[in-house]
Formats: structure tokens, sequence, C-alpha cells
């Protein structure tokens, strides 16, 4: 379940809800029942696995002895 953030935009208050997708959004602060408003940030994405990272595509140096 996503979490979403809030701040009040009359007592600054700012908290974080647990909605689901199809959730209403909130619209009263639960302290001074003031009008809150969702607050958007960037979001942190994280890519596992091979093929990815820079290191991964680099060309391989050859493996060969020359003796």
């Amino acid at each position: 379940m996503p979490t979403y953030q809030y701040a009040c935009s009359a007592c600054g208050h700012a908290f974080e809800l647990f909605q689901s997708f199809s959730d209403a959004t909130l619209t009263e602060c639960p302290q001074c029942k003031g009008e809150v408003k969702k607050v958007y940030s960037n979001v942190g994405v994280v890519f596992k696995g091979s093929g990815f990272y820079k290191t991964d595509s680099a060309p391989k140096p050859p493996s060969g002895d020359k003796s």
C-alpha cells in the first residue's frame, strides 16, 4: 500500500498516511480540521541486476598473458 505525504496549510502539520490507490484523497487535517494538500517529492529508484551500471557495459580489457 502506498504512503502519501500531506501538509496542512492552516497549522503546518505534516504527516504520512498509508492509503490504497482507490481511497479518496484526504482533505481535512486531523489536528486542526484545516485544509491539507498532498506533498509531492522525488522518488528514489534502485535498479538491481546486471546491465544497469556503467561498469556492466564498459569494454572489458583483454585478458591474456604476454609472456
